[in-house]
């Protein structure tokens, strides 16, 4: 499984951010010479360039249902779209304090993640919810913990959309100024939410709850299974992937190999 977050994508997703790009002066027009008393930078036209190319990404991705339906020419017009966003980050090396967080996926090409939304939507008794990616990598200088996190249900037996949790672990190292290879580790599901209805059935609420049913429901709560993420070799499974545009609000990546790209958005905290 690659590296992989998606509710309707809008403007509000996109907020104002410090310009970090190379500012470019204008000469001074009366000495035709550069001094830094007369310098006049065009930050302000680049910061909202750079604005306008986000929002025009979100808008491209809005109706695609997180990358599972698209046309044609909507995936050209996405990758044209991602293109001229990663334009503003080409070549900067990636700053971890920066990645560090939680991250929401709003749009993927991906197979092996299209594949859960596709089962979704053809299963009527399996949902799957948000999806993210939390990077744990502040105060690091060359790599960290990522997390995949992906919410699902089953209808009437656990909670609508967060039923459940599927996690992968993985750990990564910075191998150039815009890669980082993943190892993969672990596989985990767990935070089991149970639906009222199944809830009442093992415990009715018109009747005292045993110390079984109680047991029941506490062991339910806190199951989880952890299954470690190995080839044949007993090697650890891994992949390089491309962080291809990255800010406070933004993270834009490419699996390298063809695995398909990726669009995230900042994303509120997740406590494992």
């Amino acid at each position: 499984m690659h590296v992989i977050a998606f509710p309707v994508c809008s403007a509000a997703v996109i907020r104002a951010i410090p310009f970090k790009k190379s500012l470019v002066p204008t000469p001074n027009s009366s000495t035709n010479v550069h001094h830094p008393k007369v310098l006049r930078y065009s930050a302000t036209d680049a910061e909202t360039e750079l604005e306008d190319k986000k929002y025009e990404l979100l808008r491209v991705i809005q109706d695609t249902q997180r990358g599972l339906v698209t046309t044609a020419d909507q995936r050209s017009s996405i990758e044209e779209a991602l293109v001229s966003v990663e334009a503003f980050d080409a070549g900067e090396a990636i700053d971890l304090g920066e990645l560090d967080g939680t991250w929401r996926l709003q749009y993927t090409s991906a197979p092996d993640v299209l594949i859960l939304f596709e089962s979704a939507s053809r299963l009527p008794f399996f949902q799957v919810g948000q999806v993210f990616q939390k990077f744990e990598c502040q105060d690091e200088s060359n790599g960290g913990v990522v997390r995949n996190i992906v919410k699902w249900s089953i209808p009437s037996l656990l909670e609508e959309q967060e039923g459940a949790t599927l996690l992968v672990s993985a750990k990564f190292s910075v191998v150039s100024s815009r890669n980082i290879y993943l190892q993969f580790e672990e596989i985990a599901l767990n935070k089991i939410n149970i639906s009222e209805e199944l809830q009442a059935l093992i415990a009715p609420a018109i009747l005292p709850r045993s110390f079984i049913s109680l047991q029941i429901l506490q062991f339910i709560r806190a199951f989880k299974a952890e299954f470690p993420v190995r080839n044949p070799g007993r090697n650890s499974v891994g992949g390089l992937y491309y962080l291809s545009y990255l800010d406070r609000y933004m993270l834009l990546g490419r699996a390298v190999g063809g695995g398909g790209v990726f669009v995230f958005t900042r994303a509120q905290a997740i406590v494992l």
